[in-house]
Parts: C-alpha cells; sequence; structure tokens
C-alpha cells in the first residue's frame, strides 16, 4: 500500500473522534441512554468494563461487563491496565485501557459510562477527552428510580441515594450537562458529542 502525503495514519488526527465520557449520578439512565444510542448507531464503541461486582439476572460476561475476582482486578489495577477505576457500593469497576487506546487510534468514537471517580481519572489522565454529565429532571424522579429498580437492598439504595448528592455537586467540573428528559432526545444528543453526525 502506498504511503499517503499526510503518512500512514489511517485516520488525519484533526478529524479523530475524542474519547467522550458520560457520567452522572447512579439511577439517572445513563445505561438506557446508552442503548438507545447504540440501536441506531453501532458504530460508537462503548467500552465494556471490569467489575467485582456479580452479574444482574440478564448480564453477560464480555457484554454488559467483564466480571472479575478481586485477585484479579488487584493485578489489573497493579499493572496499569486500567484506565480508571473506582470502588462503588462495595465493588470496584475499572475501564480497560489498551481496548480504548486502540479504538481511539484507529478513529472509532468511544464512548465510556462510568462514575464521577471515574471521570476525574480519565480527565486527568487524557485531558482531551469530553466529559458529559447526564442530570436527573428533578432529585424527585432520581429517588424514584432508584428505589423502583427492586434489584437492591434499602442499605444500598440509601448509599446510591448519598453518592447521587455528591455527584450532583460535580456537574460544573463536565464540559457538557444534558437533562434525561427524554431519552430519545438525549441519545440524539450525546450522538452529536461523540462526533458521529
Amino acid at each position: 500500500m502506498a504511503a499517503t502525503p499526510w503518512g500512514t495514519s489511517p485516520v488525519p488526527p484533526d478529524a479523530r473522534p475524542r474519547l467522550t465520557v458520560l457520567s452522572g449520578p447512579s439511577g439517572v439512565g445513563k445505561s438506557t441512554v446508552v442503548a438507545h444510542m447504540r440501536k441506531a448507531h453501532p458504530e460508537v464503541w462503548l467500552s465494556v468494563s471490569a467489575t467485582t461486582r456479580k452479574p444482574r439476572p440478564g448480564e453477560q460476561h464480555g457484554v454488559h461487563y467483564f466480571f472479575v475476582s478481586d485477585e484479579e482486578m488487584d493485578k489489573l489495577i497493579a499493572n496499569g491496565e486500567l484506565l480508571e477505576w473506582a470502588e462503588f457500593a462495595g465493588n470496584r469497576y475499572g475501564t480497560p485501557r489498551t481496548a480504548v487506546l486502540e479504538r481511539l487510534e484507529a478513529g472509532e468514537p468511544v464512548l465510556l459510562e462510568i462514575d464521577l471517580q471515574g471521570a476525574r481519572q480519565v480527565r486527568a489522565s487524557m485531558p482531551e477527552s469530553r466529559l458529559v454529565f447526564l442530570a436527573p429532571p428533578s432529585w424527585d424522579e432520581l429517588v424514584r428510580r432508584l428505589t423502583g429498580r427492586g434489584t437492591e437492598p434499602p442499605e444500598v439504595i440509601e448509599r446510591r441515594l448519598a453518592a447521587a448528592k455528591v455527584e450532583l455537586a460535580a456537574e460544573p467540573e463536565f464540559d457538557q450537562t444534558l437533562v434525561n428528559t427524554s431519552v430519545e432526545d438525549v441519545a440524539r444528543e450525546l450522538l452529536a458529542l461523540t462526533n458521529v453526525v
């Protein structure tokens, strides 16, 4: 294959999609928005996190999460294989670094759906990334969504609500805020932010 005048890079650097990080309080609807967007636009690559949490009903290893043991997570962290990691509600979550960097290098739009701690770590290590905050329409609506899941005991819900107050206060740290009043509208706005238009 002949070399192009601008080198061997498949995509000119200024045309490369940036890493987009979606964060927000637990229960705000991040997963729902991302699933809706990717149904129509599967070319947006969603990083699959590793977690020490046990699978919920219907969750598949390698699709929803990489379910790992505490020992495996220790190794990933020690070896610097995670772009970010955080502990939440007694479990650890992390984003495998290599897969994200490979997709970005290939010019593919990459989306991370992570918590506040993780978003801050990504901002520190990849300042060019775009941080998007997904906010609930109201606090009451967020409480309703969290308590309505029915998948977690009351003490976990209490921890999530306490964490949500902290997360909501961090909104000014983000580049953009989207309010989740309509999954379709937010998915469309998020899609535009990933440079897939």
